[in-house]
């Protein structure tokens, strides 16, 4: 278990925002799409609650476990679904868009690393009119490994030559976006109620308008 850690985080450099449930609610979209996928392959679907305690990591990482060497079909099974109601479900956090076009007025230079597969990040934050908001947006499988991994990070930095350190800032809402940021050398926050047990964020915000002001006042 990493140490909490004491005292106002460094003053950010770069924001990298994780993108499900962190600037956007997902979860009816993903639980949609997963128990229609779960259910084809006869199994049982999963709660609210089990959606969002096992879904984190990216699809080339969770799927064989659940659906071992049919992953792939199943994936492409879950995407069909996903492609056909991701857009009408899809909702910001609150506080999200403000705060992003607050931040994109700064020197800040922001990115997305996600582990939702890389053309559907892109295509969403276009369709909320968010890609001009980000220099980079980094998906599942276009960097050689997922979240935790730090490979996203290097790659999402890599266009405005900045190099990972505790003045590039990880933002999500999950324990794997505190470990990908400690992976990486970032520093760790967690916006909203997301519950970590493995590392502890470097500072908690409630919710997206809170750590804008916050960043406002530094």
């Amino acid at each position: 278990m990493t140490p909490r850690i004491d005292g106002p985080p460094p003053t950010p450099q770069a924001i990298i925002f994780d993108w499900d449930n962190t600037l956007v609610d997902t979860w009816p979209a993903i639980r949609d799409a997963l128990n229609t996928t779960l259910t084809a392959y006869g199994k049982e679907p999963w709660t609210m609650t089990e959606v969002r305690q096992r879904v984190a990591k990216s699809m080339r990482d969770r799927f064989p476990a659940l659906f071992g060497d049919v992953w792939e079909e199943a994936s492409d099974f879950f995407y069909k679904r996903y492609d056909e109601i991701h857009k009408i479900k899809l909702e910001p956090t609150a506080g999200a868009e403000k705060m992003l076009a607050t931040l994109a007025r700064s020197d800040l230079y922001l990115a997305l690393v996600s582990n939702k597969r890389g053309d559907f990040l892109r295509s969403e934050a276009e369709h909320l009119g968010w890609g001009g908001y980000f220099n980079a947006m980094v998906g599942a499988n276009d960097a050689a490994r997922d979240k935790p991994a730090p490979d996203p990070v290097i790659m999402a930095t890599q266009p405005g030559s900045i190099t990972p350190g505790p003045a590039v800032w990880f933002v999500g809402d999950a324990n794997i976006d505190l470990e990908c940021a400690a992976n990486s050398g970032c520093t760790g926050i967690l916006v909203g109620e997301g519950y970590t047990d493995i590392t502890y964020p470097h500072h908690h915000f409630t919710d997206c308008m809170a750590l804008c002001k916050f960043i406002d006042k530094l």
